[in-house]
Formats: structure tokens, sequence, C-alpha cells
């Protein structure tokens, strides 16, 4: 069934007048009323009496009935895909490694919401090896990962590579040096992140290429917990540059690692060949943008 033509009909039975309706839908009357008989001939019911005046039959009524219902789900249809590709509407699923939170890309994700209110972003905290699954697997639209794949399944924005420090309670003598190096570390508890995060392989192999394998005394996905373990004195940690400089507790201090290449290799995923919805590839497109002001600044600054 032509969606055409029950909008011919309808716009006929609001009239009751080929002429009126035909004038109303800038169509000649003569197609108006072949495309009506093309109707009733594909119902097999007559729609409209002809006689001096126009009336609906009882099969044109129920008809009609349906017809407007079919007409205002249409256009409802298209109401909603002009706003979902207008970015009025829509979801994004993204996932965020606790030990990062949302305060390295903060600022992105107010200047999205700022620009699409209606969209709504629904943000999971998860450790990276999760979150590659979920851009995999369909659960997550966009993901946030520690050391980024090479030659994978996903398409990637390099976002940040941020050197790891020494986090450590200043009663521990570590705490008085400029910078230290990975087997200064070797007869230290280490405070880790959970098995699900891959800077907790990166750091296993990093000190098992410098000798020695660590003393892992906890594991855990809270940063905050982390720093309050250390505070306690149970343990060193190993924490990205930006989280360690914006510990504030007057008993803790981050330390430079030297001769070491550990660090938190910060890039967004998402699925390669996979449909991308309107919504998703704005947010991946500003991501870009907001990247490229990010790096011209720190250019100025230097």
């Amino acid at each position: 069934m032509d969606l055409r033509h029950l909008e011919y009909f309808a716009e006929v039975a609001k009239h009751l007048s080929f002429t009126k309706a035909s004038v109303a839908l800038h169509v000649s009357q003569p197609s108006l009323s072949k495309a009506i008989k093309h109707l009733e001939e594909e119902l097999d019911v007559p729609l409209f009496y002809r006689s001096k005046t126009l009336e609906l039959t009882d099969a044109g009524k129920a008809v009609l009935s349906n017809a407007k219902e079919v007409l205002t789900s249409f256009h409802n249809l298209n109401s909603e895909l002009e706003e979902v590709i207008g970015l009025k509407k829509g979801d994004i699923r993204i996932g965020i490694p606790p030990i990062i939170g949302a305060s390295f890309f903060s600022e992105l994700i107010s200047q999205y919401i700022e620009q699409f209110p209606l969209v709504n972003l629904k943000l999971s905290e998860v450790g990276s090896k999760m979150i590659k699954q979920g851009v995999e697997d369909g659960s997550l639209d966009i993901g946030l990962v520690c050391n980024i794949p090479k030659k994978s399944k996903f398409e990637t924005i390099e976002i940040i590579s941020d050197p790891l420090k020494l986090v450590v309670n200043k009663q521990n003598p570590l705490a008085q040096a400029e910078c230290v190096e990975l087997t200064d570390l070797k007869e230290e508890p280490f405070i880790l992140y959970g098995q699900d995060f891959t800077l907790h392989d990166r750091i296993i192999e990093e000190c098992t290429n410098h000798g020695f394998y660590p003393n892992v005394v906890c594991h855990s996905s809270q940063r905050d917990f982390m720093i309050e373990m250390v505070e306690a004195k149970l343990g060193i940690a190993l924490l990205p540059s930006k989280v360690a400089d914006e510990i504030t507790k007057e008993t803790i201090q981050s330390v430079p690692l030297v001769h070491t290449s550990a660090s938190l290799d910060l890039g967004m995923i998402w699925k390669k060949g996979r449909y991308i919805p309107y919504s998703v590839r704005e947010f991946i497109t500003m991501a870009e943008q907001h990247l490229l002001l990010s790096e011209e600044a720190e250019v100025l600054n230097e």
C-alpha cells in the first residue's frame, strides 16, 4: 500500500471534495481520482458514495480512522528521526576507567551537554578490559581505555600519554628523593590496580622487565581507596601524574619515576565497521576538535 495514497484519501475525506483536496495537495484532480480508485481496488471496497455530494462509506470511515493513525505515526517517526539526526535526542553509552574518573574529559562532556542538552550521556565506571569487551559486544558506544590497543577491532583516538608517578607516605624514605627508579621499589608493598585494568598488566610487565615481581598487598579499582591505603602506610602506589598531582593530603608525596616507559596512555575507542549513531559521531568529532585545541594551547604555553 502506497502511503501517499492514504494521504490523498485522508485529504479528500477531510474536504469531501476532490477539487478542494487537489488544491490542498497541489496534485491534479485526475491524478487524485486515480490514486483513490487504486486504493479502492487494493482494499476491494468502495470508500466514497459518489452522487451529488461526496460521502464516506462505512468502509471509508473505518479506513479513514486507521489511515489517520498510520499517517500520525509516520509523521511522528519523521519528527523523531529529524530530532536524532539534528542531535536533539539520543543516548551515548561511555565506559570510563574509575582510576581516571571523568576529570580527564569533564570539559568535553560539559561542552557536549551544553550544545546537545537532550542527548543522554550514560557513563559506566569499569576497567579498560571490560570497556573493550563492552565496545566489542555493543553494550558501550565509546570507551576510554588505558593503553590503546594496536592493530585491533577498534577505531581509536589518542588522548594523552601521562607518565606514572610514585605516590608514597611522607614518612617513607623514598618521599625525600627527587626521583626514583622502579628498582628502588622492589622491596616495597604495592597497592595496585585491579586485574581488569590494563595498567595492572602494564605495571607488572614493567617491573618484571626491571628484574623483579612487585609485592602486591592490595588490588583496587578506586583511586581514592588506593590513596587512603598509602596514607595509612600500607604500601606505595603508581598513579598517573595528573592524578598524583591533584592529591592534596599533607601526609602523601608524589615522586617522578625515571628510566621507565610506564605511563597511562589514554585513548578513546569505538567498534570498527559498526554503524555510528549521529549523537555518537558528533561526540567523537567534538572530542577530536577538543584534543586539537588542547594540543595547540600546550604549544602556545611552552
